[in-house]
């Protein structure tokens, strides 16, 4: 069987300029980065202001194993499909982090018959956003303990910084470290962090932006800490939101490259969505809507994180109208919440998968009190079994829910036609009421609690009192009517990762809120989640491997 990537070098790619010919680009609508990526201007948006968007397809999942459900393939093999329907349409996804990359998942373009190429390009350094982003980041870290070295006239207290360092890559030594040692030539010497480049405020911000301006604007209100009277102080404190955003003008502009089968992908951003939103882009999801019939996108991990982000945070802000919703089910992850062992989930065991299927039950329950269409996508892989796809086949089935075997992997767009056509009758023919969770007029209690009790299925919210003091600030300074991004774990719908299926009967412990003013959320911290995520005993890095004339082998 050939990986991934052997599938990849032996596609037949196309010239970037054959690509953005197909959704009507002229060459003065792109820059070109190489023969095969390009990027995008920013004025594309209002040249095609007077056309109709196209309809807006979300993709997500059902509470993901480590290794993912396959989201970003079944995507790629939905805007494949589309297209070979003779529907225009493009998917827009986030950008792969170099840390996963090298860690545990690998890369984030698709799989088998269904990716985005030149896959080794956009899993590894792509067109530098993620570098220009980090750069941008620390600029404003070396500002602030410059600022410290060199007097502290804004009063700042060194115990309340809250703004930490970045790198895109899994370092878990870079967690907890100390700065400025070696004597009063290296700074003032105080306690600091790394976090992955991903989880970012900038990569929010970038991400949340529709114009240079609005970038600019949004980077001049990040809150990085607190004067010692403990009023806020923001970037544009330091004077240094034109410099930032001056590093980031290029990364503003979205991405464009193509599938396996020449369909136009557009990708740029990539939050994680257990620590930020999960979404890729605002501006390249415009983008997709104002160049096609069908923009695809995806949100990470399951429906109660990306997806809930995606609808209550990256909707509200950009004024996106979703059309439908597709949960990407697998049967290996539905016998893992039946209870069943993750070593022995290519084993049949329909008792497990009986059990387990709740946690898909609950998704979708979710994504229909969003008022959307939902259409379920069971992901197939080679373990399969007959049986245990009919059987969620016919839980759908008697759910009223419509359900394709998408076999993308291995057929890519052939694979997801029957998927197609679904979403584009549930489209054409069912209501869309479409609603957000909670009134950004609700206290920040109330609006944690609506997401605890609706989307999470718990009973209620513990507020530490660490928690509860960032609330009065919160309140005391006005933020308190921004949205909510809940940073919990995505190993379970509930705060705990050893609860699996359905959980009932919890509670969730809030122990901190961050600030992201910038980005125009409050950061809800539910349980231990890292924000720099550590390398696995036998990391994906030990597997790649390139030879002499620069082939590249290993990278999945």
């Amino acid at each position: 069987m050939k990986t991934d990537i052997q599938i990849a070098q032996e596609a037949k790619i196309l010239h970037i300029r054959d690509i953005a010919a197909k959704i009507n680009l002229s060459e003065e609508d792109y820059d070109q980065y190489g023969r095969y990526k390009a990027k995008l201007n920013l004025d594309i948006l209002k040249k095609n202001s007077h056309k109709k968007d196209g309809k807006l397809i979300l993709v997500t999942a059902i509470t993901p194993t480590p290794a993912g459900e396959g989201k970003s393939t079944v995507t790629v093999g939905l805007t494949q499909a589309m297209n070979k329907l003779g529907k225009k349409s493009i998917a827009a996804l986030r950008e792969p982090s170099l840390g996963p990359v090298f860690g545990m998942k690998g890369g984030a373009t698709g799989g088998g018959h269904s990716q985005v190429i030149p896959m080794e390009d956009i899993n590894l350094h792509f067109t530098g956003d993620l570098h220009a982003i980090g750069v941008a980041h620390n600029l404003i870290s070396a500002c602030i303990d410059n600022h410290i070295k060199h007097g502290n006239q804004l009063d700042i207290d060194v115990t309340k910084i809250a703004f930490k360092r970045v790198m895109d890559m899994n370092d878990r030594s870079l967690r907890n470290i100390v700065i400025g040692m070696g004597g009063i030539a290296n700074g003032i010497p105080r306690e600091n962090s790394f976090q992955i480049t991903v989880a970012s405020e900038i990569m929010a911000i970038l991400c949340l932006s529709e114009s240079i301006m609005d970038l600019k604007n949004r980077i001049s209100e990040i809150v990085f800490g607190y004067d010692r009277a403990g009023k806020p102080l923001k970037v544009s404190d330091l004077k240094i939101e034109g410099a930032i955003t001056a590093l980031l003008k290029e990364a503003i502009k979205p991405n464009l490259v193509q599938t396996l089968e020449n369909t136009p992908v557009i990708i740029h951003g990539g939050p994680f969505a257990n620590i930020a939103h999960g979404c890729n882009s605002l501006l390249a999801t415009k983008m997709a809507l104002k160049l096609s019939d069908y923009a695809i996108t995806e949100a990470g991990f399951a429906a109660d994180l990306g997806a809930e982000k995606f609808l209550d945070i990256k909707c509200r802000k950009g004024g996106l109208n979703p059309n439908a919703v597709v949960i990407v089910a697998t049967v290996k992850a539905l016998k893992l919440h039946g209870g069943m062992n993750s070593k022995e989930l290519k084993e049949e065991n329909l008792e497990a998968l009986t059990k387990g299927i709740e946690n898909l039950d609950k998704h979708i329950e979710n994504m229909k009190n969003f008022g959307l269409p939902v259409v379920v996508a069971i992901n197939k892989f080679v373990t399969d079994s007959a049986a245990e796809l009919d059987f969620i086949k016919t839980h759908c089935e008697t759910l009223d829910v419509p359900v394709a075997l998408c076999d993308v992997w291995a057929d890519g767009g052939d694979g997801g036609i029957e998927l197609a056509k679904l979403v584009i009758d549930e489209i054409e023919n069912k209501e869309n009421n479409f609603k957000y969770l909670y009134k950004v007029e609700d206290s920040i209690e109330e609006k944690i609690e609506k997401i605890v009790k609706d989307i999470y299925g718990g009973d209620g919210v513990i507020f530490t009192p660490n928690a509860k003091k960032m609330i009065k600030t919160l309140n005391e300074y006005g933020y308190d009517k921004l949205p909510i991004c809940m940073s919990k774990t995505q190993k379970s719908i509930s705060d705990n990762p050893k609860l699996m299926g359905r959980p009932s009967g919890f509670a969730v412990t809030i122990n901190e809120l961050r600030l992201s003013a910038g980005a125009g959320f409050i950061v809800a911290m539910a349980g231990s989640i890292l924000d720099m995520p550590g390398l696995p005993k036998i990391p994906s890095a030990e597997l790649i491997y390139i030879d002499e004339a620069g082939i590249i082998s290993g990278l999945f």
